[in-house]
């Protein structure tokens, strides 16, 4: 089977999981990428009842924006629910740039509050697809499984100062649940 079929089957299990454990379509996330593109396009191929979300992160140039808008709109009148979340903070919007002052800092690749913030607020209680790849960069192929983070006083605190960095291993299951984001 090649990646393209292996692929598609893969999405047509994720659907059937998320029709039966939450009675509602797969969401196939889009970020305007072409990792997204690819994956949305698969989504497509494989017949399966999706939504499409996309995350408005404030921060994406205005050209990716206005793609991001064109593909949803094209999506819409083939009758594809979409959506597009804007970001709060605190129970008030917010963008990046409001942010940054807010945390004292700009985010790094270490402290990634922009994407707790910005990326993955939406589909809680739903099946997930996100199209992100491991060899997307050549500093994330060559990762440890876990990284640092922070100083630590004591094994007590080991955990909050730890990030699991393989998301793409070979090891990880297809699908996981996330507790804390109440999503698979």
């Amino acid at each position: 089977m090649d990646k393209e079929q292996k692929s598609i089957e893969r999405i047509k299990m994720a659907s059937e999981m998320s029709l039966h454990h939450y009675g509602k379509p797969l969401i196939c996330t889009y970020s305007g990428g072409k990792d997204s593109d690819v994956i949305l396009e698969l989504f497509k191929r494989s017949g399966i009842p999706f939504e499409v979300h996309n995350s408005h992160t404030t921060a994406d140039a205005p050209q990716t924006v206005y793609h991001i808008r064109e593909v949803l709109k094209k999506l819409e009148l083939q009758g594809i629910k979409c959506e597009i979340e804007m970001p709060t903070y605190k129970g008030k919007p917010t963008s990046m740039w409001r942010l940054i002052p807010q945390k004292l800092m700009p985010p790094t690749r270490m402290v990634r509050y922009c994407c707790s913030v910005l990326k993955e607020t939406g589909c809680a209680n739903r099946y997930i697809a996100t199209g992100v790849r491991w060899d997307e960069s050549t500093q994330r192929a060559t990762r440890t499984e876990f990284e640092k983070i922070g100083r630590t006083k004591s094994d007590k605190e080991l955990f909050s100062s730890l990030m699991l960095m393989n998301d793409n291993d070979k090891r990880r299951r297809m699908t996981e649940l996330c507790m804390q984001k109440k999503r698979w």
